[in-house]
């Protein structure tokens, strides 16, 4: 499970390609303001941008996808807007992780019926 986001795999990747943000901006052709963005999670990079970044950073455009949540997110708030009980399950559910009660990975076992992985 992806544990990191989009912004903060292209900033391992940046760093372990010992670039600076300038110049993977420069060799992309966007601003280093919109690429700082995109690694602090403010803005997003459209799907050129991405295999830009992906080519730019010796990786496959796939594997940058697999940190973009964006799409999970979206859908979240839709249904916990169409329907008020799901906010409070997602709300206790989120809860339950922060306080150490339930593990992310005990979270889904139980969403998904199956024994956590360890």
């Amino acid at each position: 499970m992806i544990e990191i986001s989009l912004g903060q795999r292209l900033r391992e990747l940046r760093d372990k390609a010992d670039l600076s943000l300038r110049e993977l901006a420069k060799r992309i052709g966007i601003s280093s303001p919109f690429l700082s963005d995109i690694e602090l999670g403010r803005r997003f990079p459209s799907e050129e941008i991405l295999a830009k970044l992906a080519r730019a950073l010796n990786v496959s455009l796939e594997h940058l996808k697999k940190y973009d949540n964006r799409e999970p997110i979206a859908d979240l708030k839709r249904l916990m807007d169409s329907n008020p009980k799901l906010g409070f399950a997602f709300r206790t559910a989120v809860e339950k992780v922060k306080s150490g009660e339930l593990t992310a990975e005990e979270l889904i076992a139980r969403l998904t019926k199956s024994p956590p992985k360890k």
